[in-house]
């Protein structure tokens, strides 16, 4: 069965959505107040409706208490996203997903029950600065306020030592939890697997530890 999402808001983060869920095969109603944003997607998206969405009556026509899964992209206005995301709840749909412009946006969001708050533009800010300031990182996945996914090359000081002589868990508090190695993937490498210069590690742990791992061993 093919998921059903909705995304209300055409700016660039419910645009780039909407592209991509429609590229990966889902159906995807496309939501905005501006007419020719929604035009513009009226041969991406499964459907293409030009409504607002702090009109109850206008999204229950749309029968979006259906959609499995309904994004609140709405840019700078705060006032219509948290309006918006308490007519989704009152309507009964199931998982919703709404983009904050602040802090407080978010507390009022999660106190409303948005299922899940992002901040993309924050968020892709620290994925940047982390890939500019060390060589080693490829990639950051905040997990939460402490504690983080990143992707490390393996450098010369790490060829050729097994995952059990570096130690990394007992000296630094973070866990290797796959590796990429050209084209494969070691998911949960064992203690003696050996380490190739070039693999990409995949480090699951605190900021602060991974920072203490980056700068000791990596540096």
């Amino acid at each position: 069965m093919k998921k059903e999402f909705a995304v209300i808001g055409l700016g660039r983060f419910g645009s780039s959505i909407c592209r991509a869920l429609a590229e990966q095969g889902m159906e995807v109603m496309a939501i905005d107040n501006n007419e020719d944003r929604v035009n513009e997607f009226s041969m991406i998206a499964s459907h293409a409706v030009v409504c607002d969405s702090t009109d109850e009556s206008v999204l229950k026509s749309l029968g979006i208490r259906n959609f499995d899964h309904v994004i609140v992209a709405i840019g700078d206005n705060i006032q219509a996203s948290i309006l918006t995301t308490l007519i989704l709840k009152e309507l009964g749909v199931k998982n919703i997903t709404v983009k904050a412009q602040n802090d407080y946006h978010e507390k009022v969001l999660r106190k409303i029950g948005a299922d899940h708050v992002v901040h993309p533009e924050r968020d892709m800010g620290k994925r940047i600065a982390h890939n500019i300031v060390s060589n080693n990182v490829l990639d950051y996945l905040e997990l939460s306020d402490e504690h983080s996914i990143v992707e490390i090359v393996a450098n010369d000081r790490l060829d050729g030592h097994t995952i059990i002589d570096l130690d990394i868990r007992a000296k630094y508090g973070i866990n290797i939890v796959a590796i990429k190695r050209k084209n494969d993937i070691i998911v949960s490498p064992q203690a003696n697997e050996t380490i190739m210069k070039e693999d990409i590690l995949i480090v699951i742990g605190a900021d602060a530890d991974i920072n203490r791992f980056e700068k000791k061993v990596l540096g």
